[in-house]
């Protein structure tokens, strides 16, 4: 897996005051902002090149990040100019990516560095047209639940149930191995009610057609570090 794609581009209004001057990938966690954890993860799974899709105070992230070459990798850089959704961003990128399948990420997702490595491993074990990491929940609203069937092969996908539904027992966890029909089905989403365009909808109808979307669960520390607590509760795992 040669390419990754980062979408870094989201404000965080969650974060509230936290973001207001520092953009979300940017904030500090063990000594490194969630970024560098993100493509330093990433470089360890082989990965040689990183297109990373910026919006909110995205010239802040340029100029921390730079060319890369320190984390081992290649940097490339999108400008998202207005907030229209994670499939936006990704089609932004695809004049980058070349050649498929690639690495998607969430630029505020946390996980364990070794986790891409295992990943990465389990898609060239079981080639499918797209591979997400799911983690467990106890309430499906967070994310995108994500309904796995036998030998881990995802059935549905569901952006923000209606809450007090029954649980899936796994989110979508913000990583993912694409494919290039990706990039058919992102151009083809309507936008949510929000006016957004979301890349899980477009691997739902990918499901919905019937290609083979599989997951592999995520065993060690994750989070989306969507809440002033959440990075709390990383920083104490990193410190």
């Amino acid at each position: 897996m040669k390419t990754a794609v980062v979408l870094a581009a989201g404000r965080g209004s969650r974060m509230g005051a936290l973001t207001a001057a520092t953009p979300k990938p940017l904030l500090p966690v063990g000594g490194r902002s969630l970024l560098e954890h993100i493509v330093r993860g990433l470089a360890g799974a082989g990965v040689e090149r990183v297109i990373v899709v910026i919006g909110y105070l995205g010239e802040q992230i340029e100029a921390m990040m730079g060319d890369g070459a320190r984390f081992g990798v290649r940097i490339g850089w999108c400008r998202q100019e207005r907030a229209e959704g994670t499939a936006r961003a990704l089609l932004l990128a695809e004049p980058q990516v070349g050649s498929a399948p690639f690495v998607l990420a969430w630029g505020d997702i946390l996980v364990s560095a070794p986790f891409y490595r295992q990943f990465v491993q389990a898609f060239e074990l079981a080639p499918c047209d797209a591979q997400l990491a799911v983690n467990e929940i106890d309430d499906p609203w967070r994310g995108a639940a994500v309904y796995v069937g036998a030998e881990w092969r995802v059935t549905g996908i569901e952006e923000k149930p209606p809450r007090r539904t029954a649980t899936t027992h796994w989110n979508n966890a913000g990583i993912m191995i694409l494919t290039a029909p990706i990039f058919d089905y992102a151009r083809r989403l309507t936008p949510s009610p929000r006016g957004e365009y979301e890349l899980p909808e477009a691997v739902a109808q990918m499901i919905r057609d019937g290609l083979v979307v599989r997951a592999v669960p995520i065993r060690g520390f994750w989070s989306d570090v969507g809440t002033p607590a959440d990075l709390e509760r990383a920083r104490r795992q990193f410190a």
